[in-house]
């Protein structure tokens, strides 16, 4: 059986985690959870196991030297850059027009959570079974609330190891959350992906031709430096961008999924990164990061890289201090901060 091959999609600013993630050091390349950055617990994940081949990263030029850093000694590691941000749809097909027709690859997000990694292989090797058989194929993560902030895979027919999707389900209002979370129909969809590259470029072939046109002209006329591969900056620019799910996994036939219980969060705010934090908690739900002091607070969660940070008698809420910006959310707010103008106006 031919290795699983990697794919580390290094895309986004984070800046729905400003004030720590800037546009010069975004959310993957921070040490948010342990001590390895989100990038390197994606690249470990899969690291020393035979049945993953060293991985490959697509990622903008302005981050090239930092992933280089970070993959450290990773070997058979390359690198794409992407000459634009064109979304998740012609990143992973530039990936896939660089890999055997009939590799399998493992698509991944590099600033995602995963606390059981073990879990996440199980669930890779039943996603590559299915892939082989030219399914295309998400990964359904164990919803446990009813969370609006993520679309939902609602489960079909069963099939060896997974499901075929019955339907992609945008991000729903707390009350249709709460109808999918009562079903046990509904997973979240959590951006991981398992594709034969021949067949995923098929696939956008037939429903985003222009896209996969410019695709190969883009790896066509690209230029081989070392570990690294430069696609046609002039064709990848005509690129009307599109995620995978709008591009591809929404139109075909043959769309499955399998499903994950394993500790996953996409860390897409503070409050998500609280949650991911949970463990350290303190017995009124309290996770600190630095100087805090806090008394008669409940939910809080506190970061600092220098200055004290002292709260008396807060719930739900979350105070970040980094460099020389301060920000203050409720949990519910968590979501908006990436709108605000210190965030935007980098």
């Amino acid at each position: 059986m031919s290795a699983i091959h990697p794919v580390i999609l290094c895309g986004g600013s984070g800046t729905r985690l400003w004030p720590v993630s800037r546009k010069v050091m975004p959310k993957p390349f921070l040490p948010l959870v342990s001590d390895e950055t989100l990038f390197e617990q994606a690249v470990s994940r899969v690291a020393g196991d035979a049945r993953f081949a060293p991985p490959m990263v697509v990622a903008g030029a302005a981050h090239a030297d930092l992933i280089t850093a970070q993959l450290g000694q990773t070997a058979g590691a390359r690198l794409v850059i992407e000459p634009a941000a064109k979304n998740t749809a012609p990143a992973i097909a530039l990936a896939a027009a660089l890999l055997p027709v009939d590799a399998v690859m493992l698509v991944c997000p590099s600033d995602h959570h995963i606390a059981d990694s073990a879990a996440f292989r199980a669930a890779a090797l039943a996603a590559a079974a299915l892939a082989r058989e030219d399914y295309l194929v998400s990964f359904g993560i164990a919803a446990d609330r009813p969370e609006t902030g993520y679309g939902y895979l609602r489960r079909g027919e069963p099939l060896a190891g997974g499901y075929a999707i019955r339907q992609f389900v945008e991000k729903p209002d707390l009350e249709r959350a709460r109808e999918y979370l009562a079903s046990g129909e509904y997973s979240w969809n959590g951006g991981i992906f398992a594709f034969r590259a021949g067949h995923l470029l098929g696939e956008l072939a037939a429903h985003r031709p222009e896209m996969a046109r410019l695709v190969a002209e883009a790896v066509a006329g690209g230029v081989a430096e070392g570990a690294r591969f430069h696609p046609a900056a002039a064709p990848f620019a005509e690129i009307e961008g599109d995620s995978i799910d709008y591009a591809v996994m929404e139109n075909t036939a043959r769309a499955a999924m399998v499903s994950a219980d394993m500790g996953w969060s996409d860390i897409g705010n503070w409050a998500a990164l609280a949650d991911a934090l949970a463990g350290e908690a303190d017995e009124g739900g309290n996770v600190v990061r630095g100087s805090v002091d806090l008394a008669a607070c409940r939910d809080v969660f506190a970061t600092t890289d220098g200055p004290r940070i002292s709260v008396v008698g807060l719930e739900g809420v979350c105070i970040i201090v980094s460099g020389d910006e301060v920000l203050v959310t409720t949990r519910e707010g968590a979501q908006a901060v990436g709108k605000l103008p210190g965030a935007v106006n980098q």
